[in-house]
C-alpha cells in the first residue's frame, strides 16, 4: 500500500500539518492502492511564506541564471522519463501512447521556454519611454488530473522564466505523479522556496491560494465551474489570472475534404486521452448530403478502436479516472438516447471483460442536434456526436453555437478556404487537416473556455507586469 505523507516546501520534503487523507484508487481495478495525507490552510500559508521570501532574491536573477535553472530542471525530469510515463499509466489510467506524449510535453516545456527566454527582452523602448517587464510575484499554479505533470512543468517553466516563485496545487488524484515530479524538481537544486508543492483539496488549498493576498497570479487549468470560482475569489486582491477551462470543440468536415482520411482521424481525435481532453473534437460537423457515408466510415473506424488496459501499447482508450467520472459519462450516454440522438456504436455499460474498472465503450451518436445536452456540455469521455449541416454557413453557425471556444478543427482539400472558415470560428486554436501543437504559439480559449493565454511570449508576459519609465 502506497503512503504519500510529505509535501514540498522551501526546498524540503516535510510532513503536512493537515491530517485528512485521500484514497488512491486504481482506475483499472477500482481497488485501493494507497493514500495521501492532504495539506491544509496552514501548509498552504507556509508554502506561500517560503515563496515570498525566495521571491526577494529570485526576482532579481538574470536571464542567464534562469536559463541555467531551466536546463537543470530539463535534465532532472528527462532522467526519469520512463518512471514518469509508468506512474501516469498506472495511477491515472492514461494509455501508454498518450502518456509517452504527455511526458515528452513536460520535458520539452523547459527547452521551449529556454528558446523563448533567449530572445525575450525584459526592457524595451516604446515611444519615448522605457518599458520594463518585471515578475509579478508569487504564482499560484492549480492543475487537473488529466495530464498532471505536463501542466505543472509548462506552468512552472514559464513562471521561472519570468522570475516568479511558485506554490503548486496539483490534483489530489495525481499524488503519485506529484511525488515523482517533486523529486525531479528537488534533484534540480533550485534555490529554496522557488518551487513549493502542496497536495490538497480545491476548497482548502486552492481556496487559500485564491484568497491569500501574497499570491499575485493564479494559473489554473480545469473546469469552467471551478475557474469561475477562482476568478470571483481572485478579484478581491486583484490577482492576475490565466484560466484554461473546458471545451466542446467542433470538427468541421467541409464538402471538399478527403472523407476517407478525415472521418477516421476525427473519431480517433475525439477519443484522445480516453476522451478526457479539453481540446477533444467531440462535435463532428458533416454535410447532411453525406451523412450516410460518414456514419458508415465512423462505424468502421470504431471497430478498430481498442478499449483496454492502458499499459498495452495497442490500447486507444483506457479507463475513466474515477467511478464518479465513469458514472458521469454513462449519464450522458443515457441522456443522448433519451433526447433522440441515434446511437451508432457503443452505448451504456462496460466492454466485455473490463467489468472491474471504469471502462466506457467507444460511443458514437449521429443525427445529433446542436441543442442537445450531448452537443452542448463537456462530457469528458469517449463520446462523439455527429451533427449534420445543410451548407457552410450553417456549419459555421453550429460551430459557434456553444458557450465554449477553446479549440476547433477544419478539414478541406483547399487550405486557403479552410483558413477563411477558421477566421470565422470563435476558438482560441484552430487546427487545419489534422491535430498539431505549436509550443511557441498562444493557447487559451474564447468565451467560457477561459481568460488569457499560455505558451510562447504570450504566456511569458502573463507572469510579467510592464512598468513604464518616462524621462
Amino acid at each position: 500500500m502506497i503512503q504519500i505523507n510529505k509535501i514540498y516546501i522551501n526546498g524540503e520534503f516535510v510532513t503536512p500539518h493537515g491530517t485528512e487523507t485521500f484514497d488512491l484508487i486504481d482506475p483499472v481495478t477500482n481497488l485501493k492502492t494507497g493514500e495521501v495525507i492532504l495539506g491544509d490552510e496552514e501548509d498552504t500559508r507556509n508554502a506561500i511564506a517560503a515563496a515570498k521570501e525566495a521571491f526577494k532574491t529570485f526576482s532579481k536573477t538574470t536571464k542567464e541564471e534562469r536559463i541555467t535553472f531551466l536546463k537543470k530542471l530539463h535534465t532532472a525530469v528527462s532522467r526519469r522519463e520512463a518512471e514518469l510515463v509508468s506512474v501516469m499509466v498506472n495511477e491515472y489510467g492514461g494509455t501508454l501512447q498518450f502518456c509517452k506524449m504527455s511526458v515528452q510535453n513536460a520535458i520539452s516545456a523547459f527547452t521551449t521556454t529556454i528558446e523563448i527566454l533567449q530572445s525575450f527582452s525584459f526592457e524595451q523602448a516604446v515611444g519615448h519611454s522605457k518599458v520594463r517587464f518585471e515578475p509579478l510575484g508569487i504564482a499560484g499554479i492549480i492543475t487537473p488530473w488529466n495530464a498532471s505533470n505536463s501542466f505543472i512543468c509548462n506552468k512552472l517553466a514559464t513562471a521561472i522564466a519570468a522570475g516568479c516563485t511558485t506554490v503548486i496545487k496539483p490534483s489530489e488524484m495525481s499524488a503519485q505523479q506529484t511525488r515523482l515530479i517533486a523529486e525531479c524538481f528537488h534533484e534540480a537544486g533550485l534555490p529554496k522556496g522557488v518551487v513549493n508543492i502542496v497536495n490538497g483539496l480545491g476548497n482548502v488549498v486552492g481556496a487559500e491560494i485564491t484568497s491569500h493576498p501574497d499570491i499575485a497570479k493564479i494559473s489554473f487549468t480545469g473546469s469552467t465551474i471551478t475557474g469561475k470560482t477562482i476568478a470571483r475569489g481572485a478579484v478581491d486582491t486583484m490577482k492576475r489570472v490565466t484560466l484554461e477551462l473546458g471545451g466542446k470543440s467542433p470538427n468541421i468536415i467541409l464538402e471538399d475534404a478527403d472523407f476517407g482520411t478525415a472521418i477516421p482521424m476525427a473519431v480517433f481525435g475525439a477519443y484522445m486521452n480516453n476522451g478526457q481532453a479539453c481540446i477533444a473534437p467531440t462535435r463532428l460537423l458533416v454535410p447532411q448530403s453525406r451523412l450516410a457515408e460518414v456514419n458508415e466510415l465512423a462505424k468502421q473506424t470504431v471497430q478498430q478502436v481498442k478499449v483496454g488496459h492502458p499499459g498495452d501499447e495497442t490500447t486507444h482508450i483506457g479507463p475513466m479516472v474515477s467511478v464518479r467520472q465513469y458514472e458521469r459519462v454513462q449519464n450522458y450516454i443515457r441522456l443522448g438516447q433519451e433526447e433522440g440522438a441515434t446511437l451508432l456504436a457503443g452505448g451504456e455499460g462496460k466492454p466485455d471483460g473490463l467489468e472491474e474498472g471504469n471502462f466506457v465503450k467507444a460511443t458514437l451518436f449521429t443525427n445529433v442536434r446542436n441543442d442537445m445536452h450531448i452537443a452542448q456540455e463537456e462530457i469528458f469521455g469517449p463520446v462523439l456526436s455527429i451533427i449534420p449541416y445543410q451548407n457552410e454557413e450553417e456549419a459555421i453557425s453550429i460551430a459557434n453555437d456553444t458557450t465554449y471556444g477553446l479549440a476547433a478543427y477544419i478539414s478541406s482539400s483547399d487550405v486557403k478556404h479552410a483558413e477563411q472558415v477558421a477566421s470565422r470560428i470563435d476558438a482560441g486554436r484552430v487546427c487545419i487537416n489534422g491535430f498539431s501543437h505549436d509550443p511557441q504559439a498562444p493557447f487559451g480559449g474564447f468565451k467560457q473556455s477561459g481568460i488569457g493565454r499560455e505558451y510562447g511570449i504570450f504566456g511569458l508576459q502573463a507572469y510579467l507586469e510592464p512598468k513604464t519609465i518616462l524621462s
